[in-house]
């Protein structure tokens, strides 16, 4: 289990990263909040610890941006102990929320808790424009017609579907579709969306698979 922990005050920062990977966990520790959103958006973490007084971004502006996209469990550690902050906290979407000074133990037993809950249950049908796809039956359409593809083109749409609207890179889709990481002058990427453009009609510039300049590729309707 991957665990990212965003956390400013060093010697909290250690002893947490310290502890929960002699826990078991495998822990990345970023030092003000602009550095924890960055990585918290590369994905991959199971849960989030969050402080919310963090230099660059505070912690309820990374959970607020955090919530745009993803759903990954995050739990505020925070100094801030009083009724209102607990409630705008959870109100933001934490999954949980510890008051320092805190019991190592009873963290590790919260994260337990959430991380046993499993991940949330992703959409079954996803769609943009009269482009459909059914994910239990691993089907898609465009504007009721069948349009086969192969497994690996089938992922790389369900990414890009999942993810509407977010500026992916290269890399990231790498890694997610292939499972594997790729150097940077490898066109692998740009090929596959090549060619799942052209199966699903989407003519470049399209309406829906976007390059962006010197990033990657986003997902979203243009009329």
């Amino acid at each position: 289990m991957r665990i990212l922990v965003v956390e400013d005050e060093p010697k909290t920062g250690d002893y947490l990263k310290k502890g929960l990977t002699e826990s078991g966990f495998v822990v990345d520790l970023a030092r003000d909040g602009r550095e924890g959103l960055h990585l918290a958006e590369e994905g991959g973490y199971d849960l989030i610890v969050l402080d919310v007084m963090l230099p660059g971004l505070d912690g309820w502006q990374v959970l607020r941006r955090l919530r745009e996209g993803q759903g990954t469990p995050v739990i505020f550690l925070t100094a801030r102990d009083g009724l209102d902050d607990r409630i705008k906290g959870l109100e933001l979407g934490a999954d949980d929320y510890l008051v320092k000074p805190f019991a190592f133990a009873e963290l590790v037993a919260r994260i337990r808790t959430l991380l046993r809950r499993g991940p949330l249950r992703e959409a079954d049908q996803l769609a943009i424009d009269d482009l459909c796809m059914d994910v239990p039956a691993r089907r898609v359409t465009r504007g009721g017609e069948r349009i086969h593809l192969t497994p690996r083109e089938f992922a790389l749409l369900h990414l890009l579907l999942r993810r509407q609207g977010e500026v992916l890179s290269r890399s990231q889709i790498a890694s997610q579709v292939w499972d594997m990481n790729f150097d940077s002058d490898t066109n692998v990427v740009d090929v596959a969306i090549r060619r799942l453009r052209q199966k699903i009609g989407d003519p470049v510039p399209g309406r829906l698979i976007h390059a962006v300049r010197g990033m990657g590729y986003v997902c979203e309707w243009r009329p």
